[in-house]
């Protein structure tokens, strides 16, 4: 019987020759591991890049600056509402909640397509978060890869 020894970035992976269909399932297993991790990386990546937008996006809602939030948001969000209206939707939803104490990172999901939303890259980012008036807040973000390779916020909510 001979053995063939095959390293590949998944590990070592044998090899009979009597066994075609062992042979087959290991290339198949070692290459899925080798072309995965890449993307795996490549989406992490992009989730921190998505993340430090977001941050950054919610300290202009987080001191009041509603209208530089709305200019500073995805061209899906602004073609969306308009800025008197999320100037007005925005100041309705947060003044009851008074200021932020603090906000925690819950959750990041890289996603190529969202409910009601046009097919992108799109990272949704959950806080939980504590206001002045308001215990246990989820704010969920929606930064969205632009044309143009910067993330910008595509949806904001509070519950």
């Amino acid at each position: 019987m001979m053995l063939t020894h095959t390293r590949r970035a998944a590990g070592h992976c044998h090899r009979e020759r009597e066994n075609s269909m062992r042979s087959v399932l290991c290339i198949i297993v070692a290459g899925f591991m080798f072309t995965s991790a890449p993307a795996r990386a490549q989406d992490a990546d992009k989730v921190a890049k998505a993340e430090a937008a977001a941050l950054a996006w919610l300290a202009l809602t987080d001191v009041g600056d509603y209208p530089g939030s709305w200019d500073h948001a995805a061209g899906f969000f602004q073609a969306s509402i308009s800025k008197p209206n999320w100037i007005h939707a925005v100041g309705n939803a947060r003044q009851p909640l008074g200021s932020l104490i603090s906000r925690k990172f819950k959750s990041a999901t890289f996603t190529r397509s969202l409910p009601g939303a046009p097919d992108g890259e799109y990272v949704v980012i959950q806080y939980d978060t504590q206001f002045e008036r308001k215990d246990g807040a989820i704010e969920t973000v929606t930064p969205l890869l632009e044309k143009d390779g910067s993330w910008k916020v595509s949806g904001y909510f509070i519950k």
